[in-house]
């Protein structure tokens, strides 16, 4: 679940943000004083977005920067001249006074970022999930054609042999690719 976080040492001015963030019709998921209590929101959700100040009670906001999980992005609220000198990866800038049109802009933005690096991420592990179950299949072909099996006992000699060695079915396949490939003197 992706969530926003925001995060100040004034209440009141986490408390405002918050509000303004939800007229806009996007949910908060915490609000909180301290990096501690963003830390803690951050550890029960999946991703997110910390909008945080430069200063928090306990900690900059470089430090809690490094203490979120990296699916969590970092907008800071700040003055231009404190990140003048350029910000931590994964992290962006706002610069105080803030208009609340370019804070519900800049969130949005990056929450569509964030949407399509997990679309992207979705994507990946359907190709190599494809290339998996291709090299699979070459395995079996290769049992059925050079050990006479049915693809049913390639399947069931695949299983037992990842069983037996303590490996997955891919490394099972790729370890029986390379040996017969090496067995017959070819290589790919």
């Amino acid at each position: 679940m992706t969530g926003i976080i925001v995060v100040f040492p004034n209440k009141d001015n986490a408390v405002g943000i918050r509000n303004l963030l939800m007229r806009s019709g996007l949910t908060v998921t915490g609000v909180c004083t301290s990096g501690a209590q963003a830390i803690n929101f951050a550890d029960a959700l999946e991703e997110g977005i910390v909008i945080c100040g430069y200063k928090l009670k306990d900690m900059m906001y470089t430090e809690l920067r490094e203490y979120l999980p990296d699916s969590f992005g970092l907008l800071l609220v700040a003055s231009k001249s404190k990140w003048d000198e350029g910000l931590p990866e994964g992290t962006a800038g706002l610069s105080m006074p803030i208009k609340a049109r370019d804070l519900i802009d800049t969130l949005q933005m990056l929450l569509e970022n964030m949407e399509r690096r997990r679309k992207n991420r979705r994507k990946e592990k359907t190709a190599r999930s494809l290339r998996q179950q291709e090299t699979v299949r070459q395995a079996k072909t290769l049992l059925t054609e050079r050990n006479h099996m049915s693809e049913e006992e390639a399947h069931r000699y695949l299983q037992k042999s990842s069983m037996d060695s303590g490996r997955n079915m891919l490394e099972t396949a790729q370890m029986i690719l390379t040996m017969i490939e090496k067995g017959n003197g070819e290589y790919r």
